[in-house]
């Protein structure tokens, strides 16, 4: 017998019921799960896709809608019971605590559902602009992916300590990474899932030095951002690369509101967790997306329905409070 999807309005959680007796008109079936993700060439897009596709085999319906990423995500989110989204746990702090970054506004209603993958930060650039450090990046043109996303904001940290300074350029991924085969940008910094596709298209189109801010400048960036970690990226990750790349890293989880059903978070972080292998089952990017990395996220507190779902499948839930 084919499954019917399971589908969420906002204010609860709809399971498939039997059919209506012919006299009574059948009720409108509740829309798709509102699922926000990023724009071209990024690498929250296709894992929100490959996730829908794996959740339809377990029987609900989201819908993938591309956005400028995590802080535009953790927005709708904020505002739409109904919404999930991929984010950076960076950038929910940001939202969180109402930073700059996140427009000065202080998000209150997003909750953590499930992790998704780690997520390390570093840059490619044509060997033929001569750079092959982060030092040479001072005075270039640097994409840095969507305005004030997660990537200009690591990147800026990461030049603050540094102590250099360069000019950001933003932008979609895809396009960032047209730009800077063809000179009119000179580098190109991202943050995603290693190998990050972006920088795996420069190197993979033209000679390229692929590299992070190295140990020293890590070291700083993570002890000024206490939710970041080191990071190593092992030689041959990309074409060309014959080095280690020392970097920084934090997660990656999907998030929903506060008010929606627990009924429905429960549901949703079950099926999402339930693949025995998520990178063949669901995408190799998803190979993270287990209940046993739940513990990763330090920052932002748990829905309830999903905390309960991450237990009952042996996760440790850390109890995390709103900031003040």
């Amino acid at each position: 017998m084919r499954r019917r999807p399971l589908v969420f309005s906002a204010a609860l959680a709809v399971a498939p019921v039997p059919a209506a007796r012919a006299q009574t008109p059948a009720a409108p079936a509740a829309a798709p799960l509102p699922f926000h993700t990023a724009g071209p060439g990024s690498a929250f897009l296709p894992y929100g896709e490959a996730l829908a596709r794996f959740l339809a085999t377990k029987g609900i319906a989201v819908e993938v809608r591309r956005s400028a990423g995590s802080l535009e995500n953790l927005a709708r989110v904020e505002d739409d019971p109904a919404a999930i989204g991929t984010a950076f746990l960076g950038s929910a702090a940001d939202a969180l605590n109402g930073t700059p970054a996140a427009g000065g506004r202080r998000h209150r209603a997003i909750r953590a559902l499930f992790p998704m993958y780690e997520t390390a930060f570093m840059v490619a650039a044509p060997r033929a602009r001569g750079i092959a450090r982060f030092a040479d990046l001072e005075g270039k043109r640097v994409g840095c992916g969507p305005a004030r996303g997660p990537a200009e904001t690591f990147f800026r940290a990461a030049a603050e300590v540094a102590g250099l300074r360069a000019e950001i350029v933003g932008g979609d991924s895809a396009v960032l990474v047209e730009a800077v085969l063809r000179g009119e940008i000179d580098a190109l910094w991202q943050g995603a899932i290693v190998p990050i596709p972006a920088l795996a298209a420069v190197a993979d189109r033209t000679e390229a030095a692929v590299f992070g801010p190295g140990e020293e400048v890590s070291r700083g960036v993570v002890s000024r951002l206490p939710y970041l970690a080191p990071a190593t990226v092992a030689p041959g990750t990309y074409r060309g690369q014959d080095a280690p790349i020392a970097s920084f890293a934090a997660w990656n989880f999907v998030v929903g509101n506060a008010a929606m059903p627990e009924a429905a978070a429960h549901a949703l972080t079950r099926a999402a967790l339930s693949a025995a292998d998520p990178a063949r089952e669901i995408a190799p990017a998803a190979a993270g997306t287990r209940p046993a990395n739940a513990g990763t996220n330090r920052v932002l507190p748990f829905h309830p329905g999903a905390a309960r779902a991450l237990r009952e499948m042996g996760a440790a839930v850390p109890e995390i409070a709103l900031p003040a």
